[in-house]
C-alpha cells in the first residue's frame, strides 16, 4: 500500500506525476515546502491540500456576495467573485492538462487567484487604495497573500493556511507583476485562464443585462471569427449568446494551446526550473493577441464605462468611502477581533482588513445600520 508511510506516499506522488506530467512541469517532489513543515498526508498530495484548504477558507465562501463586474441590483444571472474563480479553476485545469503541467498546483492558485477581492469589486479596491494611501494603500492582490499567511485561523498553531511556497509564489507574482523574472509555466496558465474567462463571460453578462447589441459586437475581429465557425447569424436568439459565449472560449482556449505547444517542443527534458531560466513564456499567437486586445478595449469603454455601472459604483464608492470614515472616529465599534487587530497592525489597517472581508450585502448592511441609522438619530437628537 503506498499510503502506510510519509517516505511511501512521497514515493507514490514522484512515480505518478513523472509518468503523467512533463519534465517541466512543477513536481511535488521539487516543492519548497511550507513555512511550518508538515507530515505527508496519506492519500492527499501537497498541492491538492493547498486546494482544499483555500476551498474550505472562509474568505473564500465569501466570494459567492462579492460582485465580479455588474452588482445583485441588475439582476441575479451575472457572475460573482465565486462562480468567475471555478470558471478559471475549469480552465486553467483543460489548459494544464493538455500541456502535462500540474493540474493540482493550477487548481490551489486557481481557487486563491481573486480571494483578496472587497466588497464592489475594482472599485471597492479603488476606495480603499485610497483611504489607506499613508498607511501602505490597498491591493486586492497583496491582502489575497495576507490572508492565507496571517489572517485565516484554522484549528493550528500557527496563523494562515500555512500553504506550499509554490502556491505563493503564484498570488506574489499577481501582487507585482512588474516582476521580470519569468514565473512557473502553472502560474502562466492561470493567468491566461483568468483573462480568457473574464473575456468571454463579460460579453455574456453584458448582452443578458441589455449593456451591449449585437450591432455593436458584430464589428469586432474575434467575433467575426466566431461567425466563420459556427452559424451565429442562422441560430435563434435564445440561443446565440450561448453559442458566441462558448465558441469564444474554444477560440481563445485553441489558439493558446496551440501556440504554446509550439513554445514548449524547445523545452522537453528540462525541468520547472530549467523553463524559467530560458525565459519559455506561454501565450497566444501574435495577431490572435491583436483581436483579443481589441475586445478587451471594445468591453472597456462600452461595458466597464457605462453610465448604469459608473452609478452603482459612484453608490457603493461613498457608501465604502463613508464607513471608514465612521469606523476611523470609533474604532470601538470595530468586532472584537479587529479591534486586536488594531493594536497590532494600527486602526486604518485594521479597518481595511474588516471592511475588505464584507460582501456587498454586508457592507450595505452595515452602512445603513452604522451611517444612515447614525445620521438618523443624531437628526432626532438635535
Amino acid at each position: 500500500m503506498p499510503f502506510q508511510s510519509s517516505e511511501n506516499q512521497s514515493r507514490f506522488w514522484a512515480e505518478r506525476e513523472k509518468s503523467l506530467l512533463a519534465s517541466y512541469a512543477m513536481h511535488s517532489i521539487d516543492s519548497e515546502g511550507r513555512e511550518h513543515p508538515e507530515t505527508q498526508h496519506p492519500y492527499r498530495g501537497p498541492f491538492q491540500r493547498d486546494r482544499d484548504r483555500v476551498l474550505h477558507s472562509a474568505a473564500f465562501r465569501r466570494l459567492s456576495g462579492k460582485m465580479q463586474v455588474f452588482t445583485g441590483d441588475m439582476g441575479d444571472y451575472h457572475r460573482t467573485r465565486l462562480t468567475h474563480t471555478h470558471e478559471v479553476a475549469s480552465l486553467a485545469r483543460t489548459i494544464g492538462r493538455a500541456l502535462r503541467l500540474n493540474e493540482d498546483l493550477i487548481e490551489a492558485m486557481a481557487l486563491l487567484h481573486d480571494i483578496g477581492h472587497p466588497p464592489f469589486g475594482h472599485c471597492g479596491e479603488d476606495v480603499l487604495d485610497e483611504c489607506l494611501k499613508h498607511h501602505g494603500g490597498f491591493s486586492h492582490n497583496q491582502f489575497a497573500i495576507d490572508l492565507v499567511t496571517r489572517l485565516e485561523e484554522r484549528y493550528t498553531a500557527y496563523p494562515g493556511l500555512n500553504l506550499t511556497r509554490e502556491v505563493l509564489s503564484g498570488q506574489n507574482f499577481r501582487s507585482d507583476k512588474q516582476d521580470a523574472q519569468t514565473q512557473m509555466l502553472e502560474i502562466q496558465v492561470v493567468d491566461a485562464a483568468d483573462s480568457i474567462a473574464y473575456d468571454a463571460h463579460d460579453v455574456d453578462d453584458a448582452i443578458k443585462l441589455g449593456l451591449l447589441s449585437w450591432d455593436q459586437l458584430s464589428e469586432l475581429a474575434l467575433v467575426q471569427r466566431a461567425r466563420g465557425v459556427v452559424p451565429l447569424d442562422q441560430t435563434p436568439e435564445l440561443h446565440r449568446r450561448q453559442l458566441l459565449v462558448h465558441t469564444l472560449l474554444d477560440l481563445q482556449m485553441e489558439d493558446f494551446l496551440t501556440y504554446s505547444q509550439q513554445i514548449l517542443e524547445r523545452a522537453d527534458g528540462l525541468d520547472s526550473i530549467g523553463v524559467r531560466e530560458v525565459q519559455f513564456t506561454l501565450r497566444m499567437s501574435p495577431g490572435f493577441e491583436a483581436e483579443k486586445k481589441e475586445l478587451e478595449r471594445f468591453l472597456f469603454q462600452n461595458v466597464y464605462r457605462h453610465p448604469r455601472l459608473i452609478d452603482v459604483r459612484q453608490r457603493a464608492a461613498t457608501r465604502l468611502q463613508q464607513l471608514f470614515l465612521l469606523l476611523k472616529a470609533y474604532p470601538e465599534r470595530l468586532p472584537d477581533r479587529f479591534q486586536r487587530l488594531a493594536a497590532e497592525w494600527g486602526t486604518e489597517r485594521a479597518i481595511g482588513v474588516y471592511l475588505a472581508g464584507m460582501t456587498d450585502r454586508f457592507c450595505d448592511d452595515q452602512y445603513v445600520s452604522m451611517v444612515e441609522m447614525g445620521r438618523s438619530q443624531a437628526a432626532d437628537w438635535s
